[in-house]
């Protein structure tokens, strides 16, 4: 399983995905979930993926692919794409299409092949934007109501979000809220896990801004998670039936 979730906000974008993939109990492995592709100071794309490994490693290999071709134009490479818009669409087009490819595929064997992805960033002299892109390619967009997006083992980390985020939310502010998202859910979903990768990208700055592999035992992570559980635990008791 998978936890990934952005944040759109008025001063960038925040992301945070976890690392822990598995093919049932005894089949548990760690792979990057979270992409970049940047000319920076021209523009910054992030993808953020959850699902099957054969369809979403597939889809990458195909989006690097056309951002080398000679021949590629903005209609097939994100790096040439003149909108995050049209972005969207082009990842939305390469994981649908490589999706029903490998279902065919698996047809026989019964098995599924399915992928989701969190699309992030900006193209200079545009605005930042952000999608999540569904297994068939058609997306939503983050808004000013609802600035964060989630995949897969959303639940347990939805809460804190809904209850303090919003566009005005601070980056350092931001960046404490999805750590306690993902503490949530490691919490709760065994199928989670670390590492994580958190990145950060500030408005208009079309480069990340910042990057952060957090480990299996990080100090700063733990001090959160137990200064959290403290805080809920004081409230609990302080709260009146």
């Amino acid at each position: 399983m998978t936890y990934c979730v952005g944040l759109k906000l008025n001063d960038g974008l925040v992301l945070l995905s976890d690392t822990r993939t598995n093919a049932g109990l005894d089949n548990i492995a760690c792979y990057r979930k979270m992409f970049f592709f940047e000319n920076p100071g021209e523009r910054v794309i992030a993808i953020m993926t959850a699902g099957s490994l054969s369809v979403t490693q597939t889809a990458l290999a195909r989006l690097d692919e056309a951002n080398t071709d000679e021949m590629a134009d903005e209609a097939s490479s994100i790096l040439k794409a003149q909108t995050m818009l049209q972005v969207a669409t082009i990842i939305g087009n390469t994981l649908s299409r490589t999706r029903r490819e490998i279902a065919d595929q698996c047809r026989d064997l019964r098995q599924q092949a399915s992928a989701s992805m969190i699309v992030a960033g900006q193209r200079a002299g545009g605005d930042m934007r952000m999608f999540l892109i569904y297994p068939e390619g058609n997306f939503i967009e983050a808004t000013e109501d609802t600035p964060f997006l989630q995949i897969g083992e959303h639940k347990y980390g939805k809460p804190i979000l809904d209850r303090v985020v919003t566009p005005a939310t601070s980056l350092a502010d931001a960046q404490k809220a999805v750590l306690l998202s993902m503490d949530s859910t490691l919490r709760s979903n065994l199928s989670v896990g670390m590492p994580l990768d958190l990145a950060v990208i500030e408005k208009d700055a079309c480069r990340v801004s910042a990057r952060r592999r957090i480990l299996e035992g990080d100090s700063d992570f733990m001090e959160m998670s137990a200064a959290w559980s403290a805080a809920l635990r004081e409230s609990f008791v302080n709260v009146s039936l």
